[in-house]
């Protein structure tokens, strides 16, 4: 709740600027609405000495006034610019507007890189974050960048993955850029956001320069461990992708949506991922973190929103994840605000196609799904996906290794016949704390007995004793 304000309205500042509502409050600082439309800050004098004292403003920035027996002083700031609190923020509506606070952060850590952030002031003007000085636990910088980023959401900045199904409206390469202009690495590798404008002219012109219009760069799309799932994905959504034209003149202007239904961990979310680093495109996130509200209206205006934003980026990809949380069978009986979010998706999922917009849906549980959902001219392909088979889990062991220094007595068909039947989750874990061991054990190499221990330390979670199931894909 806003405190009562210390100045009354209409109060003429030093500067010249009048004051109207008090719109953020602290113990030593106030912000206020000035007539005209830009906003005031006004602190305690000794607050306004801490941050001279850790070098973050300048003397004579703010100037010094006194009212009702308090030393105060005042900044004022224009109706464009922001100022207001951390946790108060409006979330970054362009790129302009992320980097200009990412550009802030760094400034003010390279000042005084030990205060505590997740009480401070944004002032775009000095491009600088203000601390209170707050009492409380410290949240680490890099939480704090990626709550602003997000617009509320607890993600560190230095996840790029999370952050990228957080911010999908902002291109790869420039989210990258963003992160980094905050003075937070990405070692993750960053798809380049020219795939897309090539994507678009190969679909448009077919071809260029006299080259075949293959796949964006001239590869198809690989998905180690899954070959048949990559075929399908090449077939029904890169082909379409590359040789617009083509399908164009046959009625077909986009790819169709598609359902990926399995088990946990069986490498729906990593085949997921891998796409849209190959395309390139925007993604934007449906899940319960993201658009999930107890309020009536709510979760539906928020799944409007993120279609809005998907479409005003087209060509992009919406991620449905956990399906059953929002489209479960309304005979199963559902409140009203249920069927609503139900009435949202079908309205929303035929429209995204028209606007370059492909909408995958993931779900553990695909008999939970309402039937209406599973109609041809929403999601036309609904794709099972099971455990990996032997083979399919040597190519992706293989993969994953031949990144890593091995020694020779390493081998993959061994390690891949005891995960056979094992999510794939457990596979790339085997292959990590393999190498943990081995860096642990001073050796520069992995070796046989390092995956040996790995894999004992990895139990089986099935429970069943089932290790013979292969994958399966049925699409219709």
């Amino acid at each position: 709740m806003v405190k009562e304000a210390w100045l009354p309205i209409g109060f003429k500042m030093p500067d010249g600027a009048k004051t109207r509502t008090v719109l953020h409050a602290g113990r030593e600082w106030q912000i206020l609405e000035s007539i005209g439309g830009g906003r005031v800050l006004v602190a305690e004098e000794r607050l306004i000495q801490k941050w001279l004292d850790d070098g973050l403003i300048t003397d004579g920035l703010f100037q010094g006034f006194e009212f009702d027996n308090r030393r105060l002083g005042q900044m004022s700031s224009g109706a464009s610019q922001l100022l207001c609190p951390i946790g108060d923020g409006p979330a970054p509506k362009n790129k302009a507007e992320a980097i200009a606070f990412a550009i802030a952060m760094r400034s003010t850590r390279e000042v005084a890189d030990s205060l505590p952030l997740q009480d401070a002031i944004y002032v775009e003007k000095i491009s600088r974050l203000l601390p209170t000085y707050m009492l409380g636990p410290e949240t680490p910088a890099e939480m704090v960048a990626g709550f602003w980023l997000t617009g509320g959401i607890e993600i560190s900045a230095s996840s790029f993955r999370r952050m990228r199904q957080a911010m999908g409206w902002l291109a790869p390469t420039d989210l990258k850029e963003v992160i980094e202009a905050a003075g937070f690495a990405v070692s993750e590798v960053v798809p380049s956001s020219r795939k897309r404008e090539a994507a678009r002219q190969l679909g448009e012109n077919g071809a260029e320069n006299g080259k075949s219009a293959e796949d964006p760069g001239g590869k198809v799309f690989e998905l180690p461990g899954r070959p048949v799932l990559a075929a399908f994905f090449n077939e029904h959504v890169v082909d379409i992708v590359n040789h617009r034209e083509r399908y164009k003149a046959l009625g077909i202007d986009f790819p169709s949506a598609v359902i990926l239904h399995g088990p946990p961990g069986c490498g729906k979310t990593f085949a997921v991922e891998r796409l849209i680093d190959f395309l390139g495109w925007p993604s934007f996130q449906v899940d319960a973190s993201s658009v999930a509200s107890p309020y009536i209206h709510e979760t539906s205006k928020k799944v409007a929103e993120v279609f809005d934003k998907a479409m005003q980026n087209g060509p992009s990809v919406i991620v449905i994840d956990e399906m059953e949380a929002f489209l479960a069978d309304r005979e199963m009986g559902s409140g009203h605000h249920r069927v609503e979010e139900m009435a949202e998706f079908l309205r929303r999922i035929p429209e995204a196609a028209q606007h370059e917009v492909l909408v995958i849906g993931m779900t553990n549980r695909i008999e939970m799904i309402d039937p209406a959902i599973l109609r041809r001219g929403r999601f036309d392909h609904v794709v099972e996906v099971t455990h990996a088979s032997e083979a399919e889990i040597l190519a992706l062991v293989a993969t994953l290794l031949m990144k890593l220094p091995t020694a020779e007595d390493v081998d993959g068909t061994t390690l891949a016949k005891e995960l056979s039947g094992r999510p794939l989750s457990d596979v790339a874990f085997v292959i990590r704390e393999g190498a943990r061991l081995a860096a642990r054990g001073g050796k520069d190499r992995i070796e046989q007995e390092h995956l040996t221990a790995a894999l004992k330390a990895t139990p089986s979670r099935s429970g069943d004793g089932d290790h013979e199931r292969r994958i399966g894909f049925v699409w219709n």
